[in-house]
């Protein structure tokens, strides 16, 4: 780019301008795809002059020109970044996909020599070295020990041969994991169920409402569809009597993917293996499962396989056993079926209304959308201290999303939350938090700006969206997640937020799932959405009755689904290079029952192959999950889930603290003491569960 057109697009390009909008939020309503790559070349060439100008500081290493100028560096960067990858997840298009796969590579061969520096690494080493020398405060120790962990992870310390294959391998992994997501996107935006009249067999109007509304976004005004999505795909299977239909739609999505097609993965998931695997080996690791754990609370994989078959076998042998109540239903029935993957959210749902006389299609009418985000801001409003006014003057990517403001307890701006919470085609599935702007206290108190992605199903015709329980705590989940972010108090941004170790990270928003189904929640916001009158005590009982209902089987598709991940990272990358058998090998290594299918098959596993957050490490649900069984029992022994104190040790050491504290230490100083391993199990009805064959 000529130095005249870099002072043109700096005149003219919004991610290059100053924000003029509220609380410098980003101006979605005047970026197009056009502005991002010259953003990123600009924001490329920032960044790298900014380390060329610390790597040749005559002056001898101290704190404040290497880690803090480090932490000072890359600020459009991460600005044009956040906004970019917030779009290419939430409200992608053809343009800003194929911008992707090039930011992909060129993120990955921005930060390689970067993250391999030897003279930036020496520095930071030689400060590491004589850390106990120094006057540092415990934020800024963390800080250190942080920065030099996670460079010496990514091969600064290694010979000039192993960085330049290290680098090409990263370059390699940033577009294959690009390529993975757009295939389970490709895979979802092309398929969907078109229901006639006679296809609506047990579905219920809100899920009907729903399914039109689906359509309409793709342009087929007064259809009704079943999408890839998975809030359209669980309540079908849970509801339709079509059974034909819902082996239909149950195949389809569990072979995204999986398809022989231009969008399948299994080459590139063999691809991702052996590289990841090589990559550990030049790291000195015997896998990859190995380099990952190293630096986590779990530490090593056999940790993780321990906690994992410690719940495997009580959930597997509760699942068979539902399995055989389940077949047995069928028979009483007349039918003349062997139950089957696509049968069980059916006659489950049947199941627990003959046991439990309850069913989600009864409570839902009380779960509006609406009344659920209400609940947890009043949660967090009486934890916390925190307040929530909505805002229309806030610049968003899409019309449906919805934005907050969040203020302290004395009135000072907190925050801003940005709720997106409906399924289109131009989303990816799943829920997720992420970040626009994250807190730091550097250069001024930086408020941050968090946003939560959900794929619930839109009402149709004005009326609201109606959620599942599932959907309902997944709502708290997310929120959870983002209250990490919005209370983060730490001066560093390196330190702020979920920047926690990923087995940690799941404490604060698996925690926050507690108080949904709480009475004392549901009484006040459980509400119809057409009389407005309150959930009724009855269905309040049977609803709290039957949630350990069908847990045997949401434990054996989560844990199976780890075990998979574990396998993958922890075998040599040969033995799964033929995808759909080495995990059938492994499903009957460990047992798994036919009749129910992996949460993520690994042609989908966007965790873990999307990029490698959660590579080796989706056990982390689980490790944070005997965390937060244990810890919301803090609130239960105060006798009050909004008990002042125990709020503010949660507050202080979990939410606020983000990575500034050792995360075990973290959760010793709110709880007391270490986690009670048997409250997992306690929590999902697995205690005492009889052995199965």
């Amino acid at each position: 780019m000529s130095d005249t057109a870099a002072v043109i697009d700096a005149q003219t390009n919004p991610l290059l301008m100053a924000w003029e909008t509220p609380h410098q939020t980003p101006p979605f309503d005047a970026i197009r795809p056009e502005h991002f790559l010259p953003a990123f070349e600009r924001a490329f060439a920032d960044h790298t002059a900014e380390i060329t100008a610390m790597t040749h500081d005559p002056a001898e290493p101290d704190f404040a020109n290497t880690i803090t100028a480090l932490e000072r560096s890359g600020k459009l960067l991460s600005k044009v970044a956040a906004v970019f990858y917030d779009l290419v997840s939430a409200h992608s298009n053809p343009a800003i996909l194929e911008i992707d796969k090039e930011v992909s590579l060129r993120m990955a061969r921005h930060w390689n020599p970067i993250m391999m520096n030897a003279v930036l690494f020496g520095r930071i080493a030689l400060l590491y070295d004589n850390r106990k020398t120094l006057t540092l405060t415990s934020e800024e120790q963390r800080l250190l020990e942080r920065t030099y962990t996670r460079f010496r992870r990514a091969g600064a310390g290694l010979n000039d041969e192993a960085k330049a294959r290290m680098a090409e391998i990263n370059e390699q992994l940033a577009q294959l994991g690009t390529s993975f997501s757009h295939h389970v996107l490709g895979d979802e935006q092309d398929w969907f169920l078109e229901l006639g009249e006679d296809d609506r067999a047990g579905l219920s109007e809100s899920f009907i409402a729903a399914a039109k509304a689906a359509a309409e976004e793709r342009g087929m005004p007064g259809k009704a569809i079943v999408t890839l999505s998975r809030s359209s795909v669980e309540p079908f299977l849970q509801s339709s009597a079509r059974r034909d239909l819902r082996e239909k739609v149950f195949k389809a999505f569990t072979a995204r993917g999986d398809n022989g097609k231009s969008n399948d993965n299994n080459a590139v998931i063999g691809e991702i293996l052996a590289l990841r695997e090589e990559a550990a080996k030049i790291m000195g690791f015997p896998n990859f499962a190995a380099y990952r754990l190293e630096d986590s609370m779990a530490k090593t994989p056999e940790a993780v396989r321990g906690l994992l078959e410690r719940v495997w076998k009580p959930a597997r042998a509760k699942a068979l056993a539902d399995r055989d109540q389940l077949q047995e239903m069928i028979t009483a029935e007349g039918g003349n079926f062997k139950l089957e993957a696509w049968d069980w959210r059916y006659y489950a749902e049947k199941l627990r209304q003959a046991k439990a006389n309850f069913d989600d299609a009864a409570i839902k009418p009380y779960l509006s959308l609406d009344n659920m985000i209400a609940a947890a801001f009043d949660c967090a409003t009486r934890l916390f201290g925190i307040t929530f006014a909505e805002r229309s003057d806030i610049p968003v990517w899409h019309p449906d999303v919805r934005v907050w403001e969040i203020k302290a307890a004395d009135g000072s701006h907190k925050a801003l939350f940005y709720g997106d919470y409906f399924a289109r085609p131009s989303k990816r599935s799943g829920a997720w938090m992420t970040s626009l702007r994250d807190q730091q206290k550097l250069d001024g108190d930086i408020a941050p700006l968090i946003i939560n992605v959900c794929n619930f199903a839109k009402g149709a015709d004005g009326q609201p969206s109606l959620l599942s329980p599932d959907e309902a705590r997944t709502l708290f989940h997310e929120f959870g997640h983002g209250l990490h972010g919005i209370l983060s108090n730490v001066t560093y941004p390196s330190l702020s937020g979920t920047a926690v170790f990923t087995d940690f990270v799941e404490l604060p928003s698996q925690l926050y799932e507690h108080w949904q189904e709480r009475p004392e929640v549901l009484q006040t916001f459980a509400r119809h959405y057409q009389t407005g009158e309150p959930l009724p005590q009855d269905l309040l009982d049977r609803f709290l009755a039957a949630r350990r209902f069908n847990q045997g089987f949401a434990t054996v598709e989560f844990v199976s689904s780890a075990l998979i991940d574990l396998e993958f990272h922890t075998q040599p990358a040969a033995a799964s290079k033929d995808v759909r058998a080495f995990e059938q090998a492994e499903l009957e290594k460990i047992g798994m029952p036919k009749e129910i299918a992996l949460r993520h098959r690994p042609t989908q596993f966007g965790h873990i192959f999307s990029g490698d957050h959660y590579a080796a490490g989706y056990y982390s649900y689980m490790w944070s999950e005997v965390m937060d069984a244990d810890a919301f029992g803090a609130f239960e022994d105060a006798g009050n889930i909004f008990d002042p104190a125990v709020a503010k040790r949660l507050h202080d050491n979990v939410y606020s603290s983000g990575g500034s504290v050792d995360p075990e230490a973290a959760y010793v100083a709110f709880r007391g003491r270490e986690p009670e391993p048997d409250a997992l199990l306690r929590r999902r009805g697995l205690l005492d569960v009889p052995k199965a064959a």
